[in-house]
């Protein structure tokens, strides 16, 4: 699955690499992950923020290609047009675009999609992944997959499936 992310740029990040995504209206940098089934990261990429989601897709979707054996890529409707015919006549790669139902009003789970807005959820989960705070845009695409990597190794050693903490029940001694 693929998607992007606009963020905030910090001050510090480099007016070459940062732009205005004028529909979130934020000035920074955009970042286009490719994910598996289960969420888990395959590849990123950071450009600027003032890239279209078609345009800022194919370095992403070439570095899949080169990368993994993946050859079909569900997308959202930001994805279509060209990009999935430059998808299947250069990488032989399989777009499918996920679109959200005709009568659907408000917030709802769009099947095959939930995976990949999970995966940006985990990530900025991290303090130092909610802004851009890099210079280069190859630092950031480092702490995302150092995101990444923390994310499923705290999963794996945790042994079992998540559970909520029950609250706790103080009782006074008298």
């Amino acid at each position: 699955m693929i998607d992007s992310q606009s963020v905030k740029g910090a001050d510090a990040v480099g007016h070459d690499t940062r732009g205005y995504d004028a529909g979130k209206k934020i000035n920074g940098r955009k970042r286009f992950i490719v994910t598996d089934t289960l969420g888990l990261l395959l590849c990123v990429v950071v450009l600027s923020a003032g890239r279209q989601g078609r345009d800022g897709a194919k370095p992403v979707l070439l570095d899949t290609y080169l990368r993994t054996r993946v050859r079909f890529v569900f997308a959202d409707g930001a994805f279509a047009g060209r990009l999935v015919d430059w998808a299947a006549m250069l990488l032989r790669t399989t777009m499918s675009i996920v679109r959200k139902p005709a009568d659907q009003r408000g917030f709802a789970v769009i099947p095959r999609r939930w995976a990949v807005e999970r995966t940006f959820a985990w990530l900025t989960a991290h303090r130092r992944i909610a802004r851009d705070y890099e210079r280069h845009t190859a630092m950031s695409e480092a702490m995302i997959r150092w995101a990444a990597i923390n994310t499923i190794t705290r999963r794996i050693a945790r042994g079992g499936p998540a559970t909520r903490q029950q609250k706790r029940v103080f009782t006074t001694t008298s």
